[in-house]
């Protein structure tokens, strides 16, 4: 089977390089065409992520294609994957963020997982931080309770988190969820192109809960846990304030397409 992933960046170089390098390095086992998109940085990204393909810093192996694109202006997260939607040939793509590093084949993996279940259509492995540690991430269908609690930790709204993120329930196992996080997201390539890829009336945050509705529209949604990967999850809705009101205007956009759920 063909694979292609796509890493959008904005003003990281080296954090986009080494999951670019990690990406090249672990997936072996499928020809893969790795799309590096530069959303109009201002510190040389650009430049910077084509020189390393150019004199082979990013070391393609054989069946591996990497292709630099730079964009002449900042759409945001889901403007910048759609980039390459046109140019898509693959059986299953993966929408990669740049603070993600494999370990392992992951990309191989969670294809061949997909290509045993038809009924797939999306799906993330597990993500874990640097040290080890299990990222607990939104699993069911995005509503505002657990969006407050995620930013303000009021006690009395953790149980509606809980619910969110599917605590107490056997995570070990694959399960069907309502939410594919866009920080790693395996999507079947004819699903992803069918459903418009994202929505770019979302500059940023909330687009993955969208995309992960559409697809749902197509067919299943999975957790598939016994595949990994780190994430560095930098978090930066919940640090200051600029990103934060985007999130809330993303997230008043969801709500307006798909419904309001407390």
């Amino acid at each position: 089977m063909n694979l292609s992933a796509t890493i959008v960046t904005y003003n990281d170089q080296a954090e986009a390089l080494r999951a670019a390098a990690s990406v090249l390095e672990h997936t072996r086992r499928h020809p893969l065409t790795l799309y590096l998109v530069d959303n109009a940085s201002t510190d040389g990204t650009g430049p910077a992520l084509e020189a390393a393909a150019a004199c082979g810093r990013l070391a393609a192996r054989p069946g591996q294609t990497v292709r630099v694109i730079r964009r002449q202006a900042n759409g945001g997260f889901g403007a910048g994957h759609n980039t390459v939607l046109p140019s898509l040939a693959s059986d299953y793509h993966f929408i990669l963020n740049p603070d993600i590093l494999l370990r392992e084949d992951t990309l191989s993996g969670l294809a061949e997982w997909m290509q045993a279940h038809p009924a797939a259509v999306m799906a993330r492995p597990q993500l874990c931080f640097p040290d080890g540690r299990v990222q607990v991430l939104p699993l069911r269908r995005c509503s505002l309770r657990p969006m407050v609690y995620r930013q303000l930790g009021l006690p009395f709204l953790k149980k509606y988190n809980d619910a969110y993120v599917m605590a107490g329930e056997d995570l070990t196992v694959p399960r069907q969820i309502e939410f594919c996080t866009g920080s790693f997201a395996a999507v079947r390539t004819d699903a992803f192109k069918a459903a418009g890829g994202f929505d770019e009336g979302y500059f940023m945050y909330v687009e993955d809960a969208d995309l992960t509705q559409k697809m749902l529209r197509q067919g299943q949604v999975w957790l598939v846990p016994q595949y990994t990967a780190v994430h560095a999850w930098h978090r930066a809705a919940h640090r200051s304030l600029g990103p934060m009101l985007q999130q809330t205007r993303s997230l008043c956009r969801y709500f307006k397409k798909w419904g309001f759920r407390l």
